[in-house]
């Protein structure tokens, strides 16, 4: 139980928490599956409107559990159809948002974290510093608000057909809450979204990724972004931790057996930084024997920032180094960029436990 709330939160139940929470003030075990479909399929949060529960449990779940939901602060509309939500979730922090419209999909990119612990270089949100992990019910939340905003958009009849958890955070850093909200996506009595189209993005941290097998096989991304231990030790500072090989080699153990798909990496157009022919040459070689696909992303820049995007010829021969050798390569079309919801750009606010902003202030020459 939240210990700023009296009253218990049943999104941050999946269908076995919910379970044991009904068993436990004397239920049957079906009344997982009635709540599941009242909060998810029915987008239902006041207890009195779940009419085929009896009068006498609603008002026991009125006085011990609640549905808290995140709070829409401002919501956002790019010229592409790219929207972006500002959700409050507690005094002093926020997240952000973002679902992307395309003609095949809709996408809803979800955070995982309040800020990001790690310290990539050339993302917005990592210069946010960190505050805490996101509960299941603040993750999943965020899929039920947008859902709702959506419907509310009568002459918008897009829907949220696939989640990435690629949003504010490191997934796998908040594994149980991360986990436990991709359950519900997937549950044939929530959501149910496939594995095929529940993604979870990683900067690498191996131990859980490990982990992540033996509970899960939805799609995988893995943010690389270089072809060397050397640059990646820059750009993703969590590679001194977890080196490329050892990371490629819990990517082919996740990768293997049945049912299991191509891992999708993610690589960053850097100008001038790793974008050579070279760079991809490297790559070549780096995936070769792993069932990948790339997803090449045009930097998109934030104040402070001393990269710079990679022009368009440069990421045409990259890609084409890479199409040659046989992977799959995909340029990502940058959406969102005017509200700030591209890839990298997620800022929301957040009540920095580890100083990062204040030092990167002191380090400029300015007073905090």
């Amino acid at each position: 139980m939240d210990k700023t709330h009296d009253k218990v939160n049943l999104l941050d139940f999946d269908r076995a928490g919910l379970e044991a929470f009904f068993a436990e003030i004397g239920e049957k075990p079906f009344r997982a599956t009635q709540i599941l479909k009242w909060i998810y399929q029915f987008g239902v949060d006041d207890f009195d409107e779940m009419t085929n529960l009896s009068k006498a449990l609603r008002e026991k779940l009125k006085e011990i559990a609640e549905v808290r939901l995140p709070e829409i602060v401002t919501e956002q509309y790019s010229a592409d159809g790219t929207s972006k939500w500002l959700l409050r979730l507690d005094s002093g922090n926020s997240v952000e948002t973002v679902f992307i419209p395309e003609d095949d999909r809709g996408t809803l990119c979800v955070s995982s974290q309040i800020g990001c612990a790690l310290e990539c270089s050339f993302c917005s949100t990592a210069q946010q510093g960190f505050n805490r992990n996101l509960t299941t019910g603040e993750i999943i939340g965020q899929l039920w608000v947008a859902n709702r905003a959506m419907e509310n958009r009568p002459r918008d009849n897009r829907k949220i057909s696939n989640v990435v958890m690629m949003g504010m955070g490191e997934p796998l850093l908040n594994f149980d809450n991360v986990v436990r909200a991709m359950n519900i996506m997937m549950d044939d009595n929530a959501y149910g979204l496939s594995k095929r189209r529940v993604t979870l993005s990683t900067a690498g941290v191996v131990p859980a990724l490990m982990r992540l097998k033996q509970v899960s096989d939805v799609s995988l991304a893995v943010s690389l972004h270089a072809p060397n231990d050397e640059l990646r030790n820059e750009l993703v500072p969590l590679n001194r931790k977890y080196p490329i090989k050892e990371l490629l080699e819990a990517c082919r153990e996740y990768a293997s057996g049945e049912g299991r798909r191509h891992i999708t990496f993610e690589y960053v157009m850097l100008d001038g930084i790793n974008d050579s022919p070279e760079h991809a040459r490297q790559l070549v070689k780096l995936l070769k024997g792993i069932p990948a696909k790339m997803n090449l992303i045009p930097f998109n820049p934030f104040p402070q920032s001393s990269y710079q995007c990679s022009d368009r010829p440069t990421i045409d021969r990259f890609r084409d180094v890479l199409m040659k050798a046989g992977i799959v390569t995909v340029t990502r079309k940058t959406r969102g960029e005017d509200i700030d919801a591209a890839c990298g750009q997620l800022a929301g606010k957040v009540k920095d436990k580890t100083k990062r902003t204040q030092r990167k202030i002191l380090m400029a020459g300015g007073s905090v």
